[in-house]
């Protein structure tokens, strides 16, 4: 594993982290990256892993939040995580809710919940972008498995700026520019992660096409 950026990791104090998701391996990964530079982790986690006999157990233990997505639980998931921040502690938000389903493995259109959050409550959002993990374990079969040996790089970013935004979590327009420009510092650092220059268009998956930066919210 290489690690960069981790001046920007908060000492003390409520911060919410974005990393892109490009495999099952990559949060663990994630969190022994905050872990080590101080932070422990509150990962938003779908809620059927929490389900899982020896799994769940382990993420209620670490303290790690479940997301009941498409029912009328889905809103206590921000709830746990607007409470943590009160606590000061972090949490982490994978803004695109899944694996990627860009061909190429580009950060893809984003949900607003992270954005709706940061603004609701004046927390920092910071990014992290990270590449190699989707070797060692290929998501979504496109790439055959085998046991090897990966290259994983992580480099977290300095906060967003979403200064201009003030406090209209409410606003459905702002909280889009604001995922915008999240998932755009997101992908800048996982440019520097893979070495090379991201489509300038991002993958809508409800659409199965790259669109405008600007139209891809989910």
């Amino acid at each position: 594993m290489e690690w960069a950026g981790s001046q920007h990791i908060p000492a003390a104090g409520p911060a919410i982290f974005v990393p892109n998701h490009i495999s099952s391996l990559d949060p663990p990964q994630v969190g022994v990256y905050l872990a080590y530079n101080g932070r422990w982790p509150h990962f938003l986690a779908r809620a059927n892993l929490f389900e899982i006999p020896i799994l769940g157990r382990l993420l209620r233990a670490a303290e790690q939040i479940p997301v009941h997505r498409r029912s009328s639980r889905a809103r206590d998931a921000l709830v746990d995580a607007d409470a943590a921040l009160q606590r000061g502690q972090v949490i982490v938000i994978y803004p695109e809710g899944t694996l990627t389903f860009d061909p190429d493995e580009w950060p893809m259109a984003g949900h607003r919940g992270a954005a709706r959050l940061a603004l609701r409550t004046g927390v920092p959002v910071i990014p992290i972008g990270q590449w190699g993990a989707n070797y060692a374990l290929p998501p979504r079969k496109i790439r055959p498995f085998r046991w090897r040996r990966a290259q994983v790089t992580i480099i977290c970013g300095s906060p967003v700026d979403l200064g201009e935004f003030g406090s209209a979590w409410d606003d459905r327009e702002v909280v889009r520019s604001a995922t915008v420009r999240i998932m755009d510092s997101i992908t800048t650092l996982v440019e520097q992660a893979r070495g090379q220059t991201a489509p300038v268009e991002r993958w809508h998956p409800g659409l199965q096409r790259r669109v405008p930066r600007d139209q891809a919210v989910l």
